[in-house]
């Protein structure tokens, strides 16, 4: 685990890459931003238990997304104390530098719409349906 979540981290912090996830010899890398790398992942069903992920920014809704992706640890950047809660609850390792209150939206003018959408939420399922439906939401305004 050590060499995989060490080796996301590297790769996080020399590359071009929002996130990484790595096992092993297998890599898993993307420059989306925000939680769009995970629910693609989701959507197309990769096998990504026991893996190590690095990521820029993880908030609530994030680490949920972790959760059903199976994940085994996480680190981040920037991780809200909700998000380090869900991992630690469901037997994820974390480790961030950074820990806030709560994640803000790239605007710098209110909380991120993803810890927002999950705010009263501790299903993770439940959670990808509220962040499915946030997204939506916000497409059809832009």
């Amino acid at each position: 685990m050590k060499n995989d979540i060490n080796k996301a981290i590297e790769l996080l912090n020399e590359g071009n890459y929002t996130c990484v996830l790595c096992k092993g010899d297998i890599l898993y890398t993307s420059t989306q931003r925000g939680v769009k790398p995970l629910l693609d992942w989701l959507d197309e069903k990769v096998d990504l238990k026991g893996f190590s992920a690095a990521d820029r920014v993880v908030g609530k809704g994030a680490a949920f997304l972790y959760v059903l992706l199976g994940v085994k640890a996480v680190y981040a950047h920037v991780m809200s104390d909700e998000a380090i809660q869900i991992l630690t609850e469901n037997g994820i390792k974390q480790k961030c530098d950074v820990s806030v209150k709560n994640i803000i939206n790239r605007a710098g003018t209110g909380i991120c719409p993803m810890e927002e959408a999950t705010r009263e939420i501790s299903n993770p399922k439940k959670a990808l349906q509220a962040i499915k439906q946030r997204l939506a939401e916000l497409k059809s305004r832009a």
